[in-house]
């Protein structure tokens, strides 16, 4: 006798969590590279490498809204108002993310 897998074998996720990471690590890196190429001069009581800190922090931020995006394609998967809920929220997510991310990469410099 022999057995049939009735599964689908198709994944839901349109793209790899790599992939996803990557997109939002991206796009955080590109904002806070902006943002810190447009002040001025810095305190010199920072120090040297004052823009390391944020320049690792807010990317990781922007990963893990990534991560959220990803999380949502389950919901996203069905269409009407379930996929555009899942778009908002993942926007939300990120933005949230962001924020926390940029908050604690400029501790001690811009956020004293």
């Amino acid at each position: 006798m022999t057995q049939h897998n009735s599964l689908p074998t198709q994944s839901i996720h349109a793209a790899p969590l790599s992939k996803r990471m990557l997109q939002g690590a991206g796009i955080a890196l590109i904002l806070i590279v902006f943002f810190l190429f447009q002040t001025g001069e810095p305190n010199p009581e920072w120090g040297k490498l004052w823009m390391i800190k944020p320049l690792i922090i807010v990317p990781l931020a922007g990963a893990c809204g990534g991560i959220a995006y990803y999380v949502m394609d389950h919901i996203r998967y069905h269409n009407g108002w379930r996929k555009v809920m899942a778009n908002i929220l993942s926007l939300i997510v990120y933005i949230i993310a962001l924020w926390l991310g940029t908050v604690l990469g400029l501790n001690g410099t811009y956020w004293n």
